[in-house]
């Protein structure tokens, strides 16, 4: 049965992640890039250099990202960025694929800036929606933020892509692609808070649903989305009615799912959704993480090569 989730999950992984690749392909090659525009990151990037000497962008965006990547694997570990190598690997791929057949659109500025985000921020969403990301920014300024903890995710990445961004204004020499390149960006972020509520999995949302079926809804969420459920007991202040209160802690992509057994359930369950500023533990982020950077695991080999040669 654990098996059978298992593949299923590694499916719908490799699926979500094809299409979002494609999605964001469709982005780079019929907006973006034939209108002179790098929305910031490893892509804008690989945009920039295309423009100066016709490099494909889907390799180029490969090749950057392969010492982000040896970064990450020698910070964080391996399990971690497992699904982002294969995000990468896809992105960059139907990248340089779609460039031979999408057709270019060069119509109003504004409107391209407007689809391009909007293409860009449904493509990442669909990767990001199963705990991957395409590398570049986001991996770049989680692995700044280990060294500066003191910064934020979001003013790290803010502050890359605006590098990027007025790196393209000189490139292009262009004000104007600059300022369409933070309308992609604008568009696109808005369009991926909308669709996953956000996503970093150290974070999170909290339920606290009462009604008279929380039992149920609870037997749903952990058969249907694994998630553990605690129910408290609790009385009604003005009805003086003993009852239970569900309290379940998801990740912010999950909102959906769980607001949509809540509504199949009882349409007349009283709901309260918090933020929770970090989630600790089992699906979560583990309170002792058990992967090991690459550092580790090679003086742990040592350490038992060494002991089999003393026995």
């Amino acid at each position: 049965m654990k098996n059978g989730k298992k593949a299923k999950s590694l499916a719908l992984d490799l699926l979500f992640m094809l299409v979002g690749s494609m999605v964001y392909a469709v982005s780079v090659n019929a907006f973006t890039a034939p209108n002179n525009i790098a929305p910031g990151g490893v892509t804008g990037i690989a945009t920039m250099l295309n423009y100066l000497f016709a490099t494909p962008i889907g390799l180029v965006v490969f090749l950057i990202n392969v010492p982000i990547i040896l970064w990450a694997v020698l910070e964080i570990g391996y399990k971690l960025v497992a699904k982002t190598i294969v995000a990468i690997v896809l992105s960059s791929v139907m990248i340089d694929l779609f460039s031979w057949f999408i057709p270019v659109y060069r119509g109003d500025p504004i409107l391209v800036a407007l689809l391009a985000g909007v293409c860009e921020g449904v493509g990442l969403s669909l990767t990001f929606i199963r705990g991957a990301t395409t590398g570049g920014t986001d991996m770049i300024a989680r692995l700044l933020g280990r060294r500066m903890p003191h910064l934020s995710m979001g003013k790290l990445m803010l502050a890359i892509d605006g590098l990027v961004v007025l790196a393209s204004a000189f490139v292009f020499q262009g004000i104007d692609n600059a300022i369409y390149a933070c309308i992609v960006i604008f568009v696109s972020t808005s369009i991926i808070d909308s669709i996953l509520y956000g996503t970093d999995v150290g974070t999170g949302k909290l339920f606290f649903v009462m009604s008279p079926k929380v039992q149920e809804m609870g037997d749903r969420i952990m058969d249907e989305l694994d998630r553990g459920v605690t129910y408290l007991d609790s009385k009604g202040g003005y009805s003086k009615t003993p009852g239970e209160t569900l309290l379940c802690a998801v990740r912010r992509f999950e909102v959906y799912q769980i607001q949509a057994i809540i509504r199949e359930v009882d349409r007349n369950a009283f709901v309260i959704v918090g933020d929770a500023g970090e989630i600790a533990g089992e699906g979560f982020k583990p309170v002792h993480s058990d992967d090991k950077p690459l550092k580790e695991l090679l003086q742990g080999m040592k350490s038992k090569n060494d002991k089999k040669k003393e026995t």
